[in-house]
């Protein structure tokens, strides 16, 4: 027996498709309903590694863990790591299969993964009650529709129903739940049963009228109206727009458990993976994240991370034009914290030879720790467990650096001189204990009377975050309406909406 389905697009990207996935997943768990999360495919820089070694995106891991399963390769099939405006590596099933443009990749092999996409979630709905699918970008992307594997594409040849979510706080939301609807062909507008309103601020009776024009303009109805919460954007698939100077991590903000606060500024390097490895700083109580681009806001922060990146050489690069290299190395002769994780450990080393990501051959690194880093081919996908600092750490690796260490103490599979610790391991931060020692060495060297909470609890955080998503779809959805959605499909009438997809 096939079990229930339901694909979740958007009107644009980052319209809430990610976390209204995960909430109705968790709404549903929450039901008994066993369910899984899918997206067929995902471009993004934040990925996961599974128990078995398959490369995920984080938000479907996130997903997963909203569900209360093991995130497996088949919730994520088709996974794009931007490499550069015009390239992306194209991981299927978990492991890396060649890097491709975006020509390349939408002129045929894209159709070509279609098959191995349905088969995917043709197990997981065999295996669950129901899947929660997510799309990707918009679905009336109408220059995509031919080649579409993870919006229409995927409704179509999977029969499911299609929820529309617009984010309010944009503006535009009725044009824009319209005009998605009006440019998609008689086919494909079937499939679309209706629309969610995401993060709406004021008095819903306000909303109501325009909803009821929307329902007489394209017979369909709006299955729920989400008011705006702070601190939910968890595990987001796309870093660029987190990387603008000044940024500060989306957390809830907590007074000090200690005298002081403790500042992280996180260098915002290009090709930025897996920022969310900062998360679990941010959510100490007393500890203020922010991203930063320029050596002078490197002087207050009493640590200082250089996170994962695609483009490690390119990373290195941008450090040097900004000054904040310069800034680096004095700061790490001056003993002054500094953390480098993935390819932010692989640039403070002495050199790095790479010709599989950028080609550039030999280049000089930061020289602040003894290690050589060479690219390989094979892509380094662990769920590595150690302990630093008298606590036990668990993380994940995903990499084609292949790291020399010569000198230094041990730390983690890196290295540590003086202040300076460089890894490779992703998530070691969300190890509670480790963190509160770490933290504990950054104040001291900070001569900051920081004290980390003895409480927090990480894991703890992102499920209570899960259940507020849980919480939004149960008391702001129709959720009988959207069960008999995922159970049933789509409402069969639905109308025609003029003009429809161009010939």
């Amino acid at each position: 027996m096939t079990g229930g389905g339901l694909l979740v697009a958007g009107t644009t990207s980052d319209a809430g498709k990610s976390v209204v996935t995960a909430g109705i997943c968790r709404w549903l768990v929450r039901q008994g309903v066993k369910v899984a999360p899918f997206k067929a495919q995902n471009m993004s820089l934040n990925s996961f590694v599974t128990r078995e070694g398959a490369e995920i995106g984080r938000a479907q891991a996130m997903q997963a863990q909203a569900c209360r399963v093991e995130p497996t390769a088949l919730m994520n099939p088709v996974l794009l790591k931007p490499g550069g405006e015009q390239s992306s590596q194209v991981v299927l099933l978990g492991r890396p299969v060649g890097e491709l443009s975006a020509r390349g990749y939408h002129g045929g092999r894209q159709q070509q993964l279609l098959g191995t996409v349905l088969e995917c979630l043709a197990e997981l709905r065999g295996t669950y009650d129901a899947v929660i699918c997510e799309g990707a970008g918009s679905p009336a992307e109408i220059n995509l529709r031919r080649t579409d594997i993870v919006n229409m594409g995927i409704a179509r040849n999977a029969g499911l129903p299609v929820l529309v979510v617009g984010d309010i706080d944009r503006g535009g939301v009725f044009a824009s739940f319209f005009g998605t609807v009006a440019l998609l062909s008689r086919e494909d507008q079937e499939l679309i049963a209706g629309f969610l309103v995401n993060k709406f601020r004021g008095d819903v009776s306000l909303l109501e009228p325009g909803l009821d024009m929307l329902h007489d303009l394209t017979g369909r109805r709006t299955y729920g109206v989400l008011p705006f919460r702070h601190g939910l954007g968890i595990d987001e698939e796309d870093g660029l727009r987190i990387s603008l100077r000044g940024a500060v991590r989306e957390s809830e903000v907590s007074s000090p458990f200690g005298e002081d606060v403790l500042r992280v500024a996180v260098c915002a390097v290009p090709l930025m993976s897996n920022f969310t490895d900062v998360d679990a700083l941010a959510a100490e109580p007393g500890v203020v994240v922010r991203f930063v681009d320029r050596p002078e806001e490197l002087a207050d922060a009493d640590l200082v991370v250089i996170p994962g990146t695609r483009g490690t050489v390119r990373a290195l690069e941008w450090l040097r034009e900004r000054g904040l290299a310069r800034a680096l190395v004095r700061r790490a002769a001056e003993g002054r914290p500094i953390l480098g994780i993935c390819g932010g450990f692989q640039l403070l080393g002495e050199h790095i030879e790479d010709d599989v990501e950028s080609r550039r051959g030999q280049v000089e690194g930061l020289g602040v720790l003894p290690v050589r880093v060479r690219f390989a081919r094979e892509k380094t996908l662990t769920r590595p467990t150690g302990e630093a600092l008298g606590e036990r750490v668990d993380g994940y690796e995903i990499h084609h650096g292949v790291a020399d260490v010569t000198g230094g103490e041990a730390f983690l599979d890196g290295c540590r001189v003086g202040r300076t610790w460089g890894t490779h391991w992703h998530g070691s931060l969300e190890s509670d204990g480790f963190r509160r020692a770490f933290l504990r060495e950054v104040a001291t060297a900070a001569g900051r009377r920081f004290v980390p909470a003895p409480d927090t609890s990480f894991a703890a955080l992102r499920e209570e975050q899960l259940d507020r998503l849980g919480d939004l779809i149960e008391q702001h959805a129709d959720t009988d309406a959207l069960w008999r959605l995922i159970e049933s499909g789509a409402p069969q009438g639905l109308p025609f909406i003029p003009p429809g997809a161009p010939a």
